[in-house]
Protein backbone atom coordinates (compact mmCIF):
# COMPACT_ATOMS: atom_id res chain seq x y z
CA UNK A 1 0.00 0.00 0.00
CA UNK A 2 1.24 3.49 -0.89
CA UNK A 3 0.46 6.51 1.28
CA UNK A 4 1.43 10.10 0.54
CA UNK A 5 0.94 12.84 3.15
CA UNK A 6 1.72 16.53 2.78
CA UNK A 7 0.49 20.04 2.13
CA UNK A 8 -0.40 21.91 -1.04
CA UNK A 9 -2.13 25.11 -2.11
CA UNK A 10 -5.33 23.19 -2.77
CA UNK A 11 -6.85 19.74 -2.65
CA UNK A 12 -6.65 19.62 -6.42
CA UNK A 13 -2.95 20.48 -6.44
CA UNK A 14 -2.16 17.84 -3.83
CA UNK A 15 -4.21 15.21 -5.66
CA UNK A 16 -2.36 15.98 -8.89
CA UNK A 17 1.03 15.64 -7.18
CA UNK A 18 0.07 12.45 -5.34
CA UNK A 19 -1.33 10.87 -8.51
CA UNK A 20 1.86 11.62 -10.44
CA UNK A 21 3.98 10.02 -7.72
CA UNK A 22 1.64 7.01 -7.58
CA UNK A 23 1.85 6.60 -11.36
CA UNK A 24 5.66 6.68 -11.23
CA UNK A 25 5.72 4.06 -8.48
CA UNK A 26 3.35 1.85 -10.46
CA UNK A 27 5.62 2.02 -13.50
CA UNK A 28 8.66 1.14 -11.40
CA UNK A 29 6.72 -1.86 -10.09
CA UNK A 30 6.01 -3.00 -13.63
CA UNK A 31 9.65 -2.56 -14.66
CA UNK A 32 11.02 -4.59 -11.76
CA UNK A 33 8.29 -7.27 -11.71
CA UNK A 34 9.63 -10.80 -12.27
CA UNK A 35 6.24 -12.54 -12.28
CA UNK A 36 4.05 -10.65 -14.76
CA UNK A 37 4.22 -9.33 -18.31
CA UNK A 38 2.94 -5.87 -19.29
CA UNK A 39 2.07 -4.80 -22.79
CA UNK A 40 4.80 -2.68 -24.33
CA UNK A 41 7.17 -3.13 -21.36
CA UNK A 42 10.43 -5.07 -21.31
CA UNK A 43 10.77 -5.71 -17.60
CA UNK A 44 12.89 -7.99 -15.42
CA UNK A 45 10.63 -10.91 -16.25
CA UNK A 46 11.50 -10.31 -19.90
CA UNK A 47 15.19 -10.31 -18.96
CA UNK A 48 14.82 -13.56 -16.99
CA UNK A 49 12.83 -15.18 -19.79
CA UNK A 50 15.70 -14.42 -22.19
CA UNK A 51 18.49 -15.68 -19.94
CA UNK A 52 21.06 -17.46 -22.10
CA UNK A 53 19.18 -16.47 -25.24
CA UNK A 54 19.69 -12.80 -26.05
CA UNK A 55 20.23 -9.33 -24.56
CA UNK A 56 17.03 -7.42 -23.80
CA UNK A 57 16.68 -3.70 -24.47
CA UNK A 58 15.27 -2.11 -21.32
CA UNK A 59 14.32 1.21 -19.80
CA UNK A 60 17.38 3.05 -18.46
CA UNK A 61 15.89 2.80 -14.96
CA UNK A 62 16.42 -0.97 -14.99
CA UNK A 63 20.09 -0.40 -15.85
CA UNK A 64 20.36 2.16 -13.03
CA UNK A 65 18.77 -0.20 -10.50
CA UNK A 66 21.02 -3.12 -11.47
CA UNK A 67 24.12 -0.92 -11.26
CA UNK A 68 23.15 0.02 -7.72
CA UNK A 69 22.38 -3.63 -6.98
CA UNK A 70 25.94 -4.45 -7.98
CA UNK A 71 27.18 -1.82 -5.53
CA UNK A 72 25.00 -3.27 -2.75
CA UNK A 73 26.21 -6.79 -3.62
CA UNK A 74 29.83 -5.70 -3.27
CA UNK A 75 29.17 -3.58 -0.16
CA UNK A 76 27.48 -6.45 1.68
CA UNK A 77 29.89 -9.18 0.62
CA UNK A 78 27.18 -10.91 -1.42
CA UNK A 79 24.57 -10.97 1.36
CA UNK A 80 22.29 -8.87 -0.86
CA UNK A 81 22.40 -10.81 -4.12
CA UNK A 82 19.90 -9.92 -6.89
CA UNK A 83 20.96 -13.06 -8.80
CA UNK A 84 19.44 -15.37 -6.16
CA UNK A 85 16.22 -15.69 -8.13
CA UNK A 86 16.56 -19.44 -8.71
CA UNK A 87 16.67 -20.08 -4.94
CA UNK A 88 14.09 -17.46 -4.02
CA UNK A 89 11.65 -18.86 -6.58
CA UNK A 90 11.62 -22.22 -4.76
CA UNK A 91 10.77 -20.45 -1.51
CA UNK A 92 8.19 -18.24 -3.25
CA UNK A 93 6.29 -21.27 -4.57
CA UNK A 94 6.46 -23.14 -1.25
CA UNK A 95 5.37 -20.06 0.71
CA UNK A 96 2.40 -19.34 -1.56
CA UNK A 97 1.34 -22.99 -1.46
CA UNK A 98 1.66 -23.01 2.34
CA UNK A 99 -0.36 -19.84 2.76
CA UNK A 100 -3.09 -21.13 0.46
CA UNK A 101 -3.14 -24.63 2.00
CA UNK A 102 -1.72 -24.41 5.56
CA UNK A 103 -2.47 -28.04 6.40
CA UNK A 104 -0.13 -29.21 3.65
CA UNK A 105 2.58 -26.57 4.01
CA UNK A 106 6.05 -27.77 3.09
CA UNK A 107 9.66 -26.60 2.74
CA UNK A 108 11.57 -26.57 -0.55
CA UNK A 109 13.52 -29.78 -1.02
CA UNK A 110 17.12 -29.51 0.14
CA UNK A 111 18.43 -31.06 -3.08
CA UNK A 112 16.60 -28.53 -5.23
CA UNK A 113 17.86 -25.63 -3.12
CA UNK A 114 21.45 -26.86 -3.49
CA UNK A 115 21.02 -27.27 -7.24
CA UNK A 116 19.54 -23.78 -7.58
CA UNK A 117 22.37 -22.32 -5.47
CA UNK A 118 24.83 -23.25 -8.21
CA UNK A 119 23.24 -20.50 -10.31
CA UNK A 120 23.57 -17.35 -8.19
CA UNK A 121 26.50 -15.66 -9.93
CA UNK A 122 25.80 -11.95 -10.38
CA UNK A 123 28.72 -11.79 -12.83
CA UNK A 124 26.40 -13.56 -15.29
CA UNK A 125 24.34 -10.35 -15.49
CA UNK A 126 25.87 -8.19 -18.23
CA UNK A 127 24.84 -4.54 -18.49
CA UNK A 128 25.42 -2.56 -21.69
CA UNK A 129 24.63 1.06 -20.89
CA UNK A 130 25.31 2.31 -24.42
CA UNK A 131 22.81 -0.15 -25.91
CA UNK A 132 20.59 -0.07 -22.77
CA UNK A 133 20.51 -3.85 -22.64
CA UNK A 134 20.67 -6.53 -19.96
CA UNK A 135 21.87 -10.03 -20.78
CA UNK A 136 22.03 -12.98 -18.40
CA UNK A 137 24.69 -15.22 -19.92
CA UNK A 138 23.71 -18.33 -17.90
CA UNK A 139 20.20 -19.61 -18.72
CA UNK A 140 19.72 -20.86 -15.14
CA UNK A 141 20.57 -17.56 -13.42
CA UNK A 142 17.50 -15.50 -12.54
CA UNK A 143 17.15 -11.97 -11.19
CA UNK A 144 15.05 -11.12 -8.13
CA UNK A 145 15.47 -7.54 -6.89
CA UNK A 146 12.86 -7.78 -4.14
CA UNK A 147 15.41 -6.91 -1.44
CA UNK A 148 15.99 -3.42 -2.83
CA UNK A 149 13.46 -2.50 -5.55
CA UNK A 150 10.77 -1.02 -3.31
CA UNK A 151 13.16 1.25 -1.43
CA UNK A 152 15.06 2.13 -4.58
CA UNK A 153 11.84 3.11 -6.36
CA UNK A 154 10.65 5.15 -3.37
CA UNK A 155 13.95 7.03 -3.38
CA UNK A 156 13.75 7.89 -7.08
CA UNK A 157 10.19 9.17 -6.64
CA UNK A 158 11.10 11.13 -3.49
CA UNK A 159 13.94 12.85 -5.34
CA UNK A 160 11.45 14.25 -7.86
CA UNK A 161 8.75 15.08 -5.31
CA UNK A 162 8.10 18.50 -3.77
CA UNK A 163 9.61 19.22 -0.37
CA UNK A 164 7.50 18.49 2.68
CA UNK A 165 5.98 15.13 1.77
CA UNK A 166 5.96 11.83 3.61
CA UNK A 167 5.88 8.91 1.17
CA UNK A 168 5.25 5.40 2.49
CA UNK A 169 5.55 2.49 0.07
CA UNK A 170 4.63 -0.70 1.89
CA UNK A 171 6.45 0.44 5.01
CA UNK A 172 9.44 2.02 3.26
CA UNK A 173 9.08 5.61 4.46
CA UNK A 174 10.71 8.63 2.80
CA UNK A 175 10.49 12.23 4.03
CA UNK A 176 11.25 14.92 1.44
CA UNK A 177 11.58 17.60 4.11
CA UNK A 178 9.85 18.83 7.28
CA UNK A 179 6.06 18.84 7.32
CA UNK A 180 5.74 22.64 7.43
CA UNK A 181 7.63 25.92 7.08
CA UNK A 182 8.47 25.88 10.79
CA UNK A 183 10.61 22.78 10.29
CA UNK A 184 8.29 20.45 12.20
CA UNK A 185 9.52 16.86 11.79
CA UNK A 186 7.31 13.98 10.78
CA UNK A 187 6.54 11.29 13.34
CA UNK A 188 6.93 7.73 12.04
CA UNK A 189 6.57 4.38 13.78
CA UNK A 190 8.80 1.31 14.07
CA UNK A 191 6.53 -1.73 13.93
CA UNK A 192 6.55 -4.24 16.77
CA UNK A 193 7.52 -7.62 15.23
CA UNK A 194 4.95 -9.25 17.52
CA UNK A 195 2.23 -7.56 15.48
CA UNK A 196 -0.78 -5.56 16.54
CA UNK A 197 -1.15 -1.79 16.40
CA UNK A 198 1.68 -1.07 18.84
CA UNK A 199 4.98 0.49 17.84
CA UNK A 200 8.34 -0.30 19.38
CA UNK A 201 9.12 3.40 19.04
CA UNK A 202 7.98 6.51 17.26
CA UNK A 203 10.74 8.52 15.62
CA UNK A 204 11.28 12.05 14.36
CA UNK A 205 12.07 12.15 10.64
CA UNK A 206 12.70 15.37 8.73
CA UNK A 207 14.46 14.11 5.62
CA UNK A 208 15.63 10.67 4.62
CA UNK A 209 14.28 7.18 4.96
CA UNK A 210 13.12 4.59 7.49
CA UNK A 211 13.01 0.93 6.40
CA UNK A 212 12.31 -2.22 8.44
CA UNK A 213 12.86 -5.88 7.55
CA UNK A 214 11.17 -8.45 9.78
CA UNK A 215 10.31 -12.11 10.14
CA UNK A 216 6.60 -11.22 10.36
CA UNK A 217 6.50 -10.14 6.70
CA UNK A 218 5.51 -12.69 4.02
CA UNK A 219 5.89 -15.68 6.32
CA UNK A 220 4.23 -19.08 6.60
CA UNK A 221 4.22 -21.97 9.06
CA UNK A 222 5.48 -25.53 8.55
CA UNK A 223 4.99 -28.01 11.40
CA UNK A 224 4.64 -25.17 13.90
CA UNK A 225 7.77 -23.33 12.72
CA UNK A 226 7.61 -19.88 11.09
CA UNK A 227 9.52 -19.42 7.82
CA UNK A 228 9.88 -15.87 6.52
CA UNK A 229 11.08 -14.48 3.19
CA UNK A 230 14.59 -13.20 4.02
CA UNK A 231 16.84 -16.01 2.79
CA UNK A 232 20.49 -16.29 3.80
CA UNK A 233 22.55 -16.93 0.63
CA UNK A 234 24.97 -19.07 2.66
CA UNK A 235 22.43 -21.42 4.27
CA UNK A 236 19.65 -21.03 1.64
CA UNK A 237 17.14 -20.84 4.52
CA UNK A 238 15.46 -17.95 6.35
CA UNK A 239 17.85 -16.33 8.80
CA UNK A 240 17.16 -16.85 12.50
CA UNK A 241 19.43 -14.16 13.98
CA UNK A 242 16.87 -11.37 14.36
CA UNK A 243 13.13 -10.69 14.55
CA UNK A 244 13.48 -7.33 12.84
CA UNK A 245 16.03 -4.72 11.77
CA UNK A 246 15.16 -1.04 11.21
CA UNK A 247 17.43 1.32 9.26
CA UNK A 248 17.58 5.12 9.26
CA UNK A 249 19.43 6.36 6.19
CA UNK A 250 19.47 9.27 3.74
CA UNK A 251 18.81 6.95 0.77
CA UNK A 252 15.85 4.54 0.77
CA UNK A 253 17.41 2.12 -1.71
CA UNK A 254 20.53 1.79 0.40
CA UNK A 255 18.34 1.52 3.52
CA UNK A 256 16.45 -1.39 1.92
CA UNK A 257 19.72 -3.16 1.10
CA UNK A 258 21.11 -2.53 4.58
CA UNK A 259 17.96 -3.77 6.33
CA UNK A 260 18.30 -7.07 4.46
CA UNK A 261 22.04 -7.39 5.02
CA UNK A 262 21.87 -6.56 8.73
CA UNK A 263 19.02 -9.03 9.18
CA UNK A 264 21.41 -11.73 7.95
CA UNK A 265 24.55 -10.62 9.81
CA UNK A 266 25.77 -10.59 13.43
CA UNK A 267 25.54 -7.14 15.01
CA UNK A 268 29.26 -6.40 14.82
CA UNK A 269 29.37 -6.99 11.07
CA UNK A 270 26.17 -5.02 10.61
CA UNK A 271 27.59 -2.07 12.55
CA UNK A 272 30.65 -2.08 10.28
CA UNK A 273 28.34 -1.64 7.28
CA UNK A 274 26.45 1.16 9.04
CA UNK A 275 29.74 2.94 9.72
CA UNK A 276 30.64 2.77 6.03
CA UNK A 277 27.28 4.20 4.99
CA UNK A 278 26.56 6.81 7.66
CA UNK A 279 23.37 4.98 8.65
CA UNK A 280 21.74 3.93 11.93
CA UNK A 281 19.93 0.77 13.02
CA UNK A 282 17.67 -0.83 15.59
CA UNK A 283 17.80 -4.61 16.05
CA UNK A 284 15.26 -6.87 17.78
CA UNK A 285 16.59 -10.32 18.65
CA UNK A 286 14.74 -13.61 19.04
CA UNK A 287 14.12 -12.90 22.74
CA UNK A 288 12.59 -9.50 22.03
CA UNK A 289 15.61 -7.54 23.26
CA UNK A 290 16.23 -4.24 21.47
CA UNK A 291 19.68 -2.95 20.48
CA UNK A 292 20.61 0.41 18.95
CA UNK A 293 23.53 1.53 16.84
CA UNK A 294 25.26 4.74 17.97
CA UNK A 295 23.12 7.68 16.82
CA UNK A 296 19.80 5.88 16.40
CA UNK A 297 18.39 6.94 19.77
CA UNK A 298 18.80 10.61 18.81
CA UNK A 299 15.74 10.18 16.56
CA UNK A 300 13.46 8.54 19.14
CA UNK A 301 10.33 10.44 20.15
CA UNK A 302 8.66 7.79 22.32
Amino acid sequence: MTTIVGRAESQEAFTETAQALHDDLLYYHQLFDIYNDYEGVNNLKTVNDNAGIAPVEVDSRIIALLKDCKSYYELTGGMVNPAMGSVLQLWHVARNDGINDPDNAYLPKEEKLRQAAQYMDFEAVVLDEAASTVYITDPKVQLDVGAVAKGWSAQRVAEKAPAGLLISVGGNVCATGPKDANGTPWVVGVQDPNGGDKYLHTLYLTKGSLVTSGDYQRAYVVEGELYHHIIDPNTLYPSTLWRSVTILCDDSGLADALSTALFLLPMEEGQALLDQCGAYALWVNRNGEIFYSPGFEDYIRT
